[in-house]
């Protein structure tokens, strides 16, 4: 199984849309950060973490043919606005592609997005099947069983999901609360994928002396920041880092 972090930037992306590029050197390629995605790659499925506003450009780098299922965090934009780009897999596979979002986020994409998941006319069929997202899902990795774990944390005055699978590694793209009754399921991990905004305090998000702080805790074998902002150039913020932490890049693959 391989675990690829598809985006890694903040709510606009390094750089911005204005070209701002804060603290962050143009000349490492590193500092481009699309917006957060990631990509669970079994024997024979490829497992979708939001759908991020530059979707379509992550798929075609990583020739990406195919998705078999979509877990959403939560219902920010960063997260969903690039649900559209799922339009062709139903045109390739010819079915509706499952995705998984909790309630709040579920009401929000039928919403915001009600022509995908309605049927307005032969031509334009619903693409998508709207499921409810459950604490313990189950897919088939060869003869084995793959347990993807959603655990709900505060997201500023939302709440959002990560995902733990296999007891392997965590990903929580945003967080600024993890609740200490499930602390238990971080414990130890091989891999820790973690929001990491900035320096500062900010409300919805862990900055990093916050992620550190968790990092420790938790004791992963290595640790990735991700959902990193324009503030936090990818070599100065490596060079603070300790051993087993490292800024995620768009790409970045992990072997589980």
């Amino acid at each position: 199984m391989k675990f690829i972090i598809l985006g890694c930037g903040s709510s606009m992306g390094v750089p911005r849309p204005d070209g701002y590029f804060g603290n962050c050197d143009p000349k490492n390629k590193k500092n481009y950060r699309t917006r957060c995605s990631a990509l669970l790659k079994t024997s024979n499925q490829n497992i979708l973490f939001d759908t991020s506003p530059d979707l379509r450009h992550q798929l075609l780098r990583h020739n990406i043919r195919k998705i078999d299922k979509v877990f959403y965090s939560h219902m920010h934009g960063d997260q969903t606005h690039g649900i559209n780009d799922l339009r062709s897999f139903y045109i390739s596979g010819k079915k509706q592609l499952d995705v998984y979002a909790d309630q709040e986020t579920s009401k929000h994409l039928k919403k915001s997005f009600s022509y995908i998941f309605n049927s307005y006319s032969k031509e334009y069929p619903a693409t998508l099947k709207l499921n409810k997202l459950t604490k313990n899902f189950f897919i088939r990795h060869n003869n084995n069983k793959i347990n993807i774990r959603s655990i709900i944390v505060d997201h500023g005055n939302v709440k959002s999901n990560c995902f733990i699978i296999n007891s392997k590694i965590a990903y929580i793209s945003d967080v600024s609360k993890i609740y200490e009754k499930d602390f238990k399921y971080f414990l130890n991990l091989k891999y820790l994928v973690i929001d990491c905004l900035w320096y500062n305090y900010h409300p919805s998000h862990f900055n990093l002396e916050t992620s550190l702080l968790m990092i420790k805790k938790f004791a992963p074998k290595k640790a990735i920041l991700t959902n990193l902002s324009p503030i936090l150039d990818y070599r100065e913020l490596k060079n603070v880092l300790p051993k087993n932490v490292v800024p995620a890049y768009d790409g970045l693959l992990l072997k589980l």
